[in-house]
């Protein structure tokens, strides 16, 4: 898909809805299809508007600057347990980290619930794969729902007698049209964000680990020259975005660039063909963490966190992640080697890894 297409139908969400069937390309029952119309990225204007506001002060990027020392301290402490290795699964061992801990520290979550976390997470959104969510993904997908919808819940009630502060807090006590979320409400805008927060950062920082072990001269340019680090993040991203598709439905009969289209008919943005457009990207198949270097114009075109009403909030803080565990990962982990081939997760909609063991030289 040719990125302009793209552009203008992220730009016209009345006209290109995510509400009216949701984003997921697959087609699901209407009974499903009622609860995440709660989703924030399953919203329209105006109340998709009325709703992101309820949380935004949260992701600007003077707020997610504030975050950084904490964030540098997890992924210190996350090398520091595999450094003397000299090995590890990249994906559970590091990727995973420093993206759910934010994100579980942002909701004022106790780190002892990590490992829940960390499995609902995969249940919920890797349906499509046995070894992520059991053999019927769909029925494990709603039970780990029902148990993070419990677990925010939870924390409502907590509030009533301990006001939370954190993301937690903000959601509880704003407000939509002078009212406050509704228990359903609040319990799917907290698993979106448990569930976005926490996956698509972890997916983006194993694939850009891979793609510098595949391409060893520009893992050397990183060894070389550490401030390349931001580049290496945005090039990562554009070449292999989180979320490979999401959908959009046609709300009226319309004609773009000589296509006719239908009230009714699907429309699927596939992020990982817009952000190797030739016509925007040269070379769209080479890795190159120079590329953004040479054009910083560019990192405006890439659409790894979306365009327009759902650019991604949370898209300061994944840059954020991701270039404070390279920075500390980059001079630790030497060498490093596949020690097996790159297991990746079968799904339509997330770009994953399942494993990815690697090798390094151990510090001593």
């Amino acid at each position: 898909m040719k990125k302009d297409i793209a552009d203008y139908v992220c730009k016209n969400p009345l006209l290109f809805s995510s509400q009216a069937k949701t984003i997921l390309p697959k087609e699901m029952p209407e009974e499903e299809r009622a609860l995440s119309r709660l989703m924030l990225v399953n919203m329209d204007p105006p109340e998709h508007v009325k709703y992101r506001r309820i949380v935004r002060n949260a992701f600007t990027p003077k707020a997610v600057q504030g975050y950084e020392e904490r964030f540098r301290e997890v992924a210190k402490a996350t090398i520091d347990r595999i450094a003397a290795n000299g090995k590890c699964e990249f994906v559970i061992d590091v990727a995973a980290e420093l993206p759910l801990i934010a994100i579980m520290s942002l909701c004022g979550i106790p780190m002892e619930d990590k490992k829940r976390f960390f499995d609902w997470t995969n249940t919920m959104i890797f349906t499509e794969d046995e070894d992520m969510s059991g053999v019927d993904g769909a029925i494990a997908s709603q039970t780990a729902a029902i148990e993070v919808y419990a677990y925010a819940a939870s924390l409502a009630e907590k509030h009533k007698t301990h006001k939370l502060t954190d993301i937690v807090g903000a959601l509880l006590d704003g407000s939509v049209n002078d009212e406050k979320l509704t228990p359903d409400e609040f319990q799917v805008f907290f698993l979106m964000l448990i569930a976005a927060g926490n996956e698509s950062t972890r997916s983006v920082i194993a694939h850009c680990m891979r793609l510098l072990m595949e391409n060893p001269d520009q893992l050397q340019k990183l060894v070389d020259d550490p401030s390349l680090v931001p580049f290496a993040v945005e090039e990562a991203l554009r070449y292999n975005p989180a979320f490979v598709q999401m959908r959009r439905t046609v709300m009226q009969d319309i004609e773009i660039q000589g296509q006719q289209l239908k009230a009714g008919d699907k429309m699927v943005l596939n992020w990982q063909a817009i952000n190797h457009d030739p016509d925007v990207f040269a070379n769209p198949e080479t890795f190159d963490i120079e590329r953004f270097k040479r054009n910083p114009e560019l990192t405006s075109q890439h659409r790894a966190f979306g365009n327009g009403e759902h650019f991604c909030i949370g898209a300061h803080m994944s840059r954020l992640e991701m270039q404070v565990m390279f920075e500390e990962l980059i001079p630790r982990l030497k060498n490093p080697k596949f020690a097996a081939p790159v297991e990746f997760v079968r799904d339509y909609f997330v770009n994953s890894i399942k494993s990815m063991h690697i090798t390094f030289d151990p510090e001593t």
